[in-house]
């Protein structure tokens, strides 16, 4: 019996020796943990780096894997308003010499200059037909006769089908036809002065 007691207060005191060797010296604190002071490179630390004796993480390798898992997240550029497709345009337009008082300014989308078409007949004493049901006008003068459909670049001059670049559009209540279809559908020469902002039609 006094053999077997022996025997095992030596493995316990053999157990607590080891235990102690595998450690450096130093407390810990609540958390099991404290900052290397002495022999920090023998344990593979950096000399005050804060470390656990219980299994735990360094401090210092902790916040290092955390602030690397963080993924990048660039910010989101705001929102641009978008650009109005048809601008309002301060284009003079003369015919035979006149000046064509407008109640509505002219337009521009794209490059190309709309005038309101109501106004313009009037002004070269065209003749208009409307069929409200199917979207289309007619415009005729003298042996001239063109068919335009709203918002379509579909244009028949003389019965002739023809695609044009821009088509007729209404805003706000007015009809806007492209200032040289509106030309060649009556016969009418056209000229522009990019200087002095002027379009110029002469009807025969």
């Amino acid at each position: 019996m006094f053999k077997q007691v022996t025997v095992f207060v030596l493995a316990m005191f053999v157990l607590v020796v080891s235990s102690v060797a595998s450690a450096h010296p130093g407390r810990t604190d609540s958390d099991g943990g404290h900052y290397c002071r002495t022999n920090c490179a023998k344990w593979g630390l950096s000399n005050g780096e804060y470390h656990y004796h219980n299994g735990g993480s360094s401090s210092s390798s902790s916040s290092s894997s955390s602030a690397s898992s963080t993924p990048y997240v660039a910010p989101t550029p705001a929102p641009q308003p978008p650009k109005p497709a048809y601008t309002s345009s301060s284009l003079k337009v003369y015919v035979n010499g006149q000046r064509v008082q407008f109640n509505s300014s002219p337009l521009t989308y794209k490059g190309t200059t709309l005038v309101p078409l109501r106004e313009l007949a009037k002004a070269t004493n065209a003749k208009l037909t409307w069929n409200e049901d199917a979207g289309a006008i007619a415009v005729s003068k003298g042996k001239y006769k063109m068919t335009l459909t709203i918002d379509s670049k579909i244009v028949y001059y003389n019965g002739v089908r023809t695609t044009v670049s821009t088509a007729p559009v209404v805003r706000d209540g007015i009809t806007y036809v492209p200032a040289q279809v509106f030309a060649r559908g009556i016969g009418a020469s056209i000229s522009y002065s990019e200087a002095a902002n002027t379009l110029k039609l002469t009807v025969k």
